[in-house]
């Protein structure tokens, strides 16, 4: 079980485009700005007067110019985030995965975005905890995880992560 968001943290998405044939995962080289240098999903804070579902809609297309349409945005879990050192860092975060989009794909101001094989998959150059729960997501699962990054805020200190069963999220 989760704990309940901190007051004052930041609320935010990520969303994971993954196409099919062959199997693969979208990931965008954040350009600047928290994450600078590390490939992640395409996501970010969720305005005051905007859902979580169309957060992470205007967050793909912002960083990547491709369109999901809100059916073809499948819920795949939360992640909370704690940075003891870096309170400012924490946040509490929810995830999604499409299987289907349109337009034209583009590089923005603030992310390169990059094909990857899931089995090429550069968690050496992605935030630590990643390859603890984006492998279960990008296998369809859902997940619950909380991370406490260590004084270095890259490193995992601990972590609980469990996989929610499907129609219960």
């Amino acid at each position: 079980m989760l704990s309940a968001g901190v007051h004052g943290m930041k609320r935010a998405t990520i969303c994971f485009l993954v196409g099919e044939n062959p199997p693969q995962v979208l990931l965008g080289l954040k350009k600047r700005g928290f994450g600078k240098g590390k490939y992640n999903g395409f996501g970010g804070k969720i305005a005051d007067t905007e859902g979580v579902r169309d957060a992470a809609i205007r967050e793909v297309r912002e960083e990547c110019g491709l369109e999901v349409a809100p059916a073809d945005l499948v819920s795949a879990g939360r992640l909370v985030f704690f940075f003891p050192f870096r309170a400012e860092f924490d946040h509490d975060v929810s995830v999604f995965r499409a299987g289907r989009w349109r337009g034209a794909l583009r590089e923005s101001d603030e992310m390169r975005p990059q094909w990857f094989p899931i089995d090429e998959i550069p968690y050496e150059r992605m935030w630590q905890d990643d390859a603890h729960w984006l492998p279960l997501v990008l296998g369809g699962a859902s997940v619950e995880a909380e991370f406490t990054f260590a004084e270095d805020n890259e490193t995992v200190a601990r972590f609980s992560l469990r996989t929610i069963p499907k129609g219960t999220s």
